[in-house]
């Protein structure tokens, strides 16, 4: 099985408490995920995530296939980090942790996903060919998205100053 890794790393302009509000609640998945993914979460207890927590979602990842995803939530240490796996969906592997650190200016937010996909070397050759372009989307939309959310609201100085 060859597996994979993506990890991000973002500033958010947002206090930890605000920063673990918004990411832990799986109601704000939607909000932060391509719109042409067709995201939506079919199941969930509506309870403040917590250890053993199952969430299922439909979604549309690849060429408008609908398919369903079971995420467990595994760990939790508030205010610090959070852990989902798949349970059942399109990877064979998926295991995906979240990290909020404080900072002087807000919260270093790291996410680390390893995966892996089915079939062997077909497999191995959709992740080259399709896989991980469509993950770093994913991302990169998440990453703007969160800069829309949090940090276009921040006035730096340098946008005060008039130039002479």
């Amino acid at each position: 099985m060859k597996l994979y890794k993506i990890e991000t790393v973002q500033h958010v302009n947002a206090s930890i408490e605000e920063c673990w509000d918004f990411f832990s609640s799986p109601k704000n998945l939607q909000t932060i995920t391509l719109d042409n993914m067709s995201f939506i979460i079919q199941d969930f207890d509506e309870k403040r995530m917590y250890p053993g927590q199952i969430i299922t979602y439909t979604l549309k990842p690849l060429l408008g296939i609908k398919m369903s995803w079971v995420t467990e939530i595994t760990f939790i240490k508030e205010n610090h980090y959070f852990i989902d796996v798949q349970r059942f969906g399109p990877y064979k592997f998926w295991h995906h942790k979240h990290f909020f650190e404080p900072t002087e200016t807000g919260v270093k937010m790291t996410d680390v996903v390893h995966y892996a996909l089915p079939f062997g070397y077909l497999g191995r050759l959709m992740n080259k060919l399709i896989v991980e372009n469509k993950l770093k989307k994913i991302f990169d939309y998440r990453h703007n998205k969160i800069e829309e959310l949090f940090n276009s609201q921040t006035i730096t100085a340098k946008s005060l100053r008039k130039d002479s």
